[in-house]
């Protein structure tokens, strides 16, 4: 089962490294991680996606709970958060098929970041099934890279969540 923690740490050099190593000695995998600092400078906030049964979650969230930088740990689930992602995709575009993508683009609502005479960079931001949505139909025409940020996550409005580190 997919779970995604949003994890707040202190922004100081090797947090990452513990974190990420922490999964990695217990043979847990990340699927998905996003770091950047909070609006508090000395803050950082961690978006970790991960498939785990119940019981390893309650392990996951044990070990990171011991790592000393790891101010909160949370549970965020689609009822009670917002998720997306930002993806860029080249898609190779001739002259021939340009407004066709053109066109997909602007379906997606997405913004198309760079052109070339063969090429064009779609950037794209929304949930997975509308990343996976656009991605399906620039197939197609000959996706030559992808890269994605990976999920991030915030809880709605004033949700109180539980606290794993309590």
């Amino acid at each position: 089962m997919r779970h995604v923690l949003s994890v707040l740490v202190l922004n100081q050099p090797g947090v990452l490294s513990r974190v990420a190593g922490m999964f990695s000695r217990r043979g847990y995998n990340i699927e998905s991680l996003s770091v950047g600092k909070t609006e508090d400078e000395e803050i950082s906030r961690m978006t970790i996606v991960t498939y785990a049964d119940d019981e390893t979650l309650k392990q996951i969230i044990s070990q990171l709970s011991k790592i000393i930088s790891v101010i909160t740990i949370k549970e965020l689930t689609d009822d009670i958060a917002v998720y997306r992602e930002l993806v860029m995709i080249k898609v190779k575009a001739d002259f021939i098929v340009r407004a066709q993508i053109v066109e997909i683009s602007n379906i997606f609502r997405s913004h198309i970041i760079d052109v070339s005479n063969q090429a064009l960079i779609i950037e794209v931001t929304g949930d997975s099934n509308k990343i996976q949505a656009i991605i399906e139909m620039l197939e197609p025409y000959g996706i030559l890279e992808v890269v994605r940020t990976g999920l991030v996550a915030l809880e709605r409005g004033n949700t109180e969540l539980k606290d794993f580190t309590e």
